[in-house]
């Protein structure tokens, strides 16, 4: 019988894998993200770096500094799209490591500071912008009117604004066939469900879990991850099917499936980099 990492029955965790523990000594990790070979790109924002956990060798700096990077996700084309919150800015690094702005500001003002990404198949990027006070501004008010979801054409020609009903959007992930997008309001501690329109335009508001999050991932059965204590898992009702403690870190930031297989979960937890072995792929998992 299967059992999860918190002792409960049918979780989504392998049978017998423990957490483990990759990497540690960071300022705060956060913006787990995949390329298409597997490999794990994370952020560590106090120290201005990109980190990289490659499925062949492990821990490396992949770009430092890095304006103090926040979240990031993976275009179809192998372009990692960066949250550079030093700039209040989203960014697109190519391959060979160059960097092309997308959005710096919204309505003729700075973006509070985007958050979290996500790309849909096609290209188009949907963002959160909350606003969190950086020591590294030197602006301390808010440049926009709220925290709102933006969405960005994939031609990079139309940016709007498509949620504004919000207190503090952060986390944000999406369904592979680029038809669903969660989003989650960790300032009201809820996570929401859209439906995402042709135009890129969001309907169908539905609460998903009374649970906010500072990042999120999906696997291949549609289960839901949410961070914050640990790592939350709720089904495609909403319902609480596991949880993935993470001792001795006080928050977990985010999470992404990786590794050639997809079926290791990575946890960027504060100060350190874990990672367990799953039942499920990740819903990334190659075709």
């Amino acid at each position: 019988m299967n059992r999860s990492a918190s002792g409960t029955v049918a979780g989504v965790v392998a049978p017998g894998a423990r957490l483990e523990k990759l990497a540690g000594g960071l300022g705060f990790a956060e913006g787990a993200t995949c390329d298409a070979a597997g490999n794990v790109f994370f952020t560590d924002q106090p120290n201005d770096r990109i980190l990289k956990w490659g499925v062949e060798d492990g821990l490396s700096t992949f770009l430092q500094p890095a304006g103090r990077a926040n979240g990031m996700c993976f275009d179809p084309r192998g372009h990692l799209i960066v949250c550079a919150d030093e700039k209040t800015a989203l960014w697109s690094m190519a391959p060979d490591g160059e960097v092309t702005v997308l959005v710096s500001e919204y309505g003729g003002k700075l973006m509070n500071g985007p958050n979290d990404v996500w790309v849909q198949p096609d290209g188009a990027i949907y963002f959160t912008d909350p606003f969190y006070d950086r020591s590294w501004w030197t602006h301390h008010a808010m440049p926009q009117d709220g925290q709102h979801v933006y969405f960005l054409s994939a031609d990079r020609r139309r940016l709007v604004r498509v949620a504004d009903d919000l207190q503090k959007p952060n986390g944000i992930g999406g369904t592979p066939d680029g038809k669903t997008l969660h989003v989650a309001d960790i300032g009201a501690g809820k996570t929401y469900r859209y439906d995402i329109a042709p135009d890129g335009g969001l309907a169908g508001k539905a609460l998903v879990a009374d649970h906010g999050s500072d990042g999120m991932t999906m696997d291949s059965e549609g289960n839901l991850y949410l961070t914050g204590e640990g790592v939350t898992v709720f089904d495609k009702e909403g319902r609480q099917i596991d949880r993935i403690p993470v001792p001795d870190e006080h928050w977990t930031g985010n999470i992404c499936f990786g590794g050639k297989d997809r079926r290791t979960l990575f946890i960027t937890a504060s100060t350190g980099l874990y990672a367990i072995r799953m039942r499920v792929k990740g819903a990334n998992a190659a075709k």
